[in-house]
């Protein structure tokens, strides 16, 4: 039997699963005699709120229930808009004697119309909604795993095919709530109003895009609830981590990154890469490029960057520079290592990342080609002795286990797990829903950025930021979420700066970081 995660670290928000939020509804009803049906009315009257905000005018709204509690929601939902004056249709996937428990009380208390039967004897449906202004989306809850089927996959895609804007209950239909994998058809919404707490399918893509924008309600469940979750939210609580330089701190003291790459064409990877480790922190730099790069990147970088010739072969380095990279790997103070930017894809280039890495015995970021060059042999890694921190977008992990993009981004938390547990590295997946996986099972994931970020340069900026705070003592995990939200604060202040994300550069990301890591209350 495989050990239970760690608790998550305070400054993450817990995002629990399914079967989490099953039993803090179990323990509410019968631990602390919460009757089930105020909690489905409480939830009800939130989405109702949501839905004045979202429709505030006098249009109709369809509310498309399934034969669950979700359904029991909506069934709330229906009542209290009518109750409140606004004309609303009611479609259900079954029959009203199908209805049970609260669901079923809520059936027999809504008032007016009775709900329209969603019947289907083909592939699709065509569902009433010509004169509809909003549609709640009440069909399946936070227990549905796998593809929907039958009435409810054509009600879905009806939904989908009215060009309406949604509101989910809880969570989209044909969302999984607990990892956001969308096997089937899935409700796309404008809106999602969810209950005590966000679930991880919400902020996780695919779900994540079917979301729209995320409200949690409190439904009233007491505080002291069992939630312990593996997934949380990135929050700025975690900048509180990294520690300021003070009258005693030195050069070496504020932390040490040995930067290992570049090839020719391709000096601008590892100068971004330092650059972003000194404006978040590092007291020194030393850039390891091959000989006849070394003169380019000590011109185009700041002049306090220290920088290494090493050998090369054809504009690349080589695995004889190992021994050299090693011996600066081993002098002036607290040191982490970033392996990869700019490296290439040379025979000789793969094989110095994959010996450097094995050889190396300081905390280590590894991106880019040298990710590459541990393709199909991400296991390898298990034998660092030292914190290890993976920085892979979706076709990287691919290469890593021997999967297609596709693959990963159909199944990002599962495959980013996966992919920490063989490597027994930290492995921070990029994407807008940035996912940072420890081995033991714990994930942060990434509330968002700005799309400053999706331009050439920021991953470089990433993988320098991070070996910062590992060459300040934050162990991988904590260091490799800080980073991520340490350049999402920075995307954002340099997005206020230029005016627009369209004109934000890699080097503006880089201005910003020292300010993003201060202020609001952070420090």
């Amino acid at each position: 039997m495989e050990p239970l995660p760690l608790p998550l670290p305070d400054w993450l928000t817990p995002l629990p699963d399914a079967e989490t939020m099953r039993g803090v509804d179990r323990w509410a009803i019968e631990q602390r005699s919460v009757p089930g049906i105020e909690l489905m009315e409480r939830a009800g009257a939130g989405v109702v709120r949501a839905v004045e905000r979202l429709a505030p005018g006098l249009g109709r709204v369809a509310v498309v229930c399934g034969k669950g509690n979700n359904g029991g929601d909506g069934l709330v939902v229906a009542r209290l808009l009518r109750e409140a004056g606004r004309a609303v249709t009611v479609l259900c996937t079954s029959p009203p004697e199908d209805y049970t428990g609260d669901a079923a009380t809520n059936m027999e208390r809504l008032p007016g119309e009775a709900p329209l039967r969603i019947s289907s004897s083909s592939s699709s449906v065509c569902l009433p909604l010509e004169d509809v202004e909003l549609i709640v989306d009440a069909l399946l809850g936070t227990g549905f795993q796998g593809e929907p089927h039958g009435e409810v996959a054509s009600a879905i895609e009806a939904i989908g095919a009215s060009g309406l804007p949604v509101l989910s209950v809880d969570v989209p239909s044909g969302v999984d709530a607990s990892s956001g994998v969308v096997a089937g058809t899935a409700v796309k919404a404008q809106m999602t109003v969810t209950f005590h707490a966000a679930k991880p399918g919400l902020h996780i893509r695919p779900g994540r895009t079917y979301a729209g924008q995320v409200e949690c309600v409190d439904i009233g469940i007491p505080r002291g609830a069992p939630m312990e979750a593996s997934v949380g939210l990135i929050g700025d609580d975690v900048l509180a981590l990294i520690p300021p330089r003070d009258e005693e701190s030195t050069k070496f003291s504020s932390g040490h990154v040995v930067l290992a790459g570049g090839s020719r064409g391709l000096g601008g990877a590892p100068t971004m890469s330092a650059r972003a480790a000194m404006r978040a922190g590092a007291g020194y730099v030393t850039v390891c490029v091959p000989a006849s790069l070394q003169p380019i990147v000590a011109a185009s970088g700041a002049v306090e960057l220290m920088t290494r010739a090493m050998p090369e072969a054809d504009g690349a380095l080589v695995e004889d520079a190992v021994v050299e990279a090693l011996e600066a790997c081993q002098r002036g103070g607290r040191l982490a290592l970033a392996l990869g930017p700019g490296l290439g894809r040379t025979a000789g280039a793969s094989a110095f990342a994959r010996e450097l890495a094995a050889r190396a015995s300081l905390p280590l970021v590894l991106d880019a080609d040298g990710l590459n060059a541990h393709a199909g042999d991400i296991v390898a890694l298990r034998s660092r002795q030292a914190p290890t921190v993976l920085t892979p977008h979706a076709g990287e992990l691919g290469r890593l286990l021997d999967l297609d993009s596709a693959a990963i981004e159909a199944e990002r938390l599962r495959h980013a797990r996966e992919a920490a547990k063989l490597s027994g590295a930290v492995v921070l997946l990029k994407g807008p829903d940035t996912l940072v996986a420890a081995p033991d099972g714990r994930v942060a994931v990434s509330p968002g950025a700005s799309p400053a970020l999706a331009t050439a340069g920021t991953g470089d900026v990433l993988t320098g930021t991070i070996a910062a705070l590992l060459a300040k003592g934050l162990d991988a995990f904590a260091a490799a979420a800080a980073g991520v939200r340490l350049c999402a604060r920075a995307a954002q202040l340099a997005v206020e700066r230029h005016g627009a994300a369209e004109g934000v550069i890699a080097s503006d990301v880089i201005e910003a970081l020292a300010r993003a890591g201060v202020g609001d209350g952070v420090r």
